[in-house]
């Protein structure tokens, strides 16, 4: 790794909350407020093997023992509580800190919800479109997307200026225990996805971890840790897919000329050069400025002739 990684995350890990109350009847939205949804007793359960899986992938390096971790955590109880059963896994050396991060909070539904409206509202969601329906007194996932974003200025400066204070020696990683979809758009942002590619992504399951490495050229991937099926199955295409691979080893800033979400997606038989890209008008535009400059000559000539011709004559 080179020297400008050092103090990069080697792992920014994407972990959902348990299996909650909601998650086994929508009708507890409509008593108790979202931010107070509690974990199931299986919902403990999954964030405790959670913990364990964390652990054993954050470990797994024997070249790196010396490896540290910092959570970030949605407000919510659900995900407090996912946080502290995976805290169960770590001794308290292995932890340099935890910070509660309100950017990374569900999507805002609104306040306390009917389940009919509710259904008839999602119905409505399907026809407008995932990205941009806001629902009624809540939010959009565009919403989240620009408070992520946010969250993401705020990471970077954290990394940059080492307010985290790490150890170059250390392995630090980051784990981010959030929300399925507010997840989702942490990754649409990271990666500059399209809010079509956004919209054919499926949520991640309870307690599900989602693993973006950083590749030996300073680049994060998906593709060290996961299988091509699991990208599959978390709704990328081939092309996204193709994308993470070469993200495996890519140089930090490179650019993938062939990404076509970057540049294809926008433009169809784009001309090789200006000329050909003249439109007709263009072409009409430019052939009459021609030929007013090539009258202006000729009249300039004969004018310089006719004074010749004056001067000879007196």
């Amino acid at each position: 790794m080179s020297p400008d990684n050092k103090l990069l995350p080697k792992r920014i890990i994407l972990v959902r909350h348990g299996e909650s109350e909601g998650n086994l009847d929508t009708a507890a939205y409509t008593t108790t407020p979202d931010p107070k949804i509690q974990l199931t007793e299986s919902g403990l359960l999954q964030a405790q093997e959670a913990g364990a899986r964390l652990h054993s992938l954050i470990s797994s390096n024997p070249s790196s023992p010396e490896w540290r971790v910092y959570f970030y955590v949605s407000p919510y109880d659900r995900t407090r509580s996912t946080l502290r059963e995976i805290g169960r896994s770590f001794s308290r050396r292995r932890v340099i800190g935890v910070r509660e991060e309100c950017r990374i909070r569900e999507q805002d539904f609104g306040n306390f919800q009917v389940e009919e409206r509710m259904r008839e509202t999602k119905v409505d969601r399907e026809r407008f479109g995932r990205f941009f329906y806001r629902f009624p007194e809540g939010e959009s996932a565009a919403d989240v997307f620009d408070r992520v974003s946010s969250f993401l200025e705020s990471l970077w400066r954290d990394i940059d200026m080492n307010r985290l204070h790490i150890n170059p020696s250390h392995e630090l990683n980051f784990v981010i225990v959030s929300h399925g979809l507010t997840s989702r758009v942490f990754l649409m942002k990271w990666f500059k996805w399209t809010v079509e590619q956004f919209e054919a992504l499926n949520n991640p399951g309870n307690t599900e971890i989602r693993v973006m490495e950083l590749g030996q050229g300073g680049d994060y991937s998906l593709a060290i840790h996961h299988t091509e099926e699991e990208l599959e199955k978390w709704g990328l295409s081939p092309e996204m897919i193709a994308d993470q691979k070469w993200r495996v080893n890519a140089h930090k800033g490179e650019w993938k000329e062939d990404c076509k979400w970057y540049f294809g997606d926008f433009f169809h038989d784009l001309a090789d050069s200006d000329k050909e890209c003249e439109t007709e008008a263009a072409v009409e535009e430019r052939e009459v400025h021609e030929e007013v400059e090539n009258n202006m000559v000729t009249n300039s000539e004969d004018n310089n002739e006719e004074e010749l011709c004056n001067g000879q004559c007196s």
